[in-house]
């Protein structure tokens, strides 16, 4: 089993920046990539950005391309979401996944290990 819990997620103005966090525990694999979805009230839980095990491939969705940046710290068994430029169509409780393949991916199925959310709401 993997535990991921995200952190960082809080009210902010728009045009704003976070970073979230999301730390994993137990039995991780570096070998895996991750990656960030999120879910606003009455929709459906929407990809934002994955990356590969290595940290070398990295994608986005289309809302958020250009303004969030993913990485990754194999060392500290963490992932960041960088994000910048904040708008309120961006509120949302942000989750962390785990996938079971290396290679990046926007398909919420390639996603075995899911974290509990942390809440982003963005003020106009």
């Amino acid at each position: 089993q993997v535990q991921l819990v995200e952190s960082g997620g809080r009210l902010v103005q728009a045009g704003g920046s976070l970073r979230l966090s999301c730390a994993a525990s137990g039995r991780t694999s570096s070998a895996s990539s991750m990656g960030w979805f999120r879910q606003a009230p009455g929709k459906g839980r929407e990809f934002v950005a994955a990356v590969s095990w290595n940290g070398g491939v990295t994608d986005y969705g289309g809302s958020v391309k250009g303004r969030f940046t993913i990485s990754r710290d194999n060392a500290k068994n963490t992932v960041y979401l960088q994000m910048d430029s904040l708008k309120p169509e961006d509120t949302a409780v942000y989750y962390c996944a785990a996938s079971q393949f290396a290679v990046s991916s926007q398909e919420i199925g390639s996603y075995i290990y899911w974290g509990q959310g942390t809440q982003v709401t963005v003020s106009s």
